[in-house]
């Protein structure tokens, strides 16, 4: 069996942190921000970790 290439849009999309748990940029900050509230903004800065079942998907495809 070949070995199974990283995928390359998870490389870039997606970070470990140093306990395991996968980082991730905060979702729904692309555009239509006018629709948005001010505390969605507020609270959509920065970084987030993913939950533990999106994050074992995550993890099959940064580790091949």
């Amino acid at each position: 069996m070949p070995k199974l290439k990283t995928k390359s849009g998870a490389k870039k999309r997606f970070k470990l942190t140093a306990t395991g748990k996968v980082k991730t940029a905060q979702a729904g900050k692309r555009h239509g921000m006018i629709k948005r509230s001010a505390k969605f903004i507020r609270n959509a800065r920065g970084t987030t970790t993913l939950s533990d079942a999106d994050a074992k998907i995550i993890k099959q495809f940064l580790n091949g």
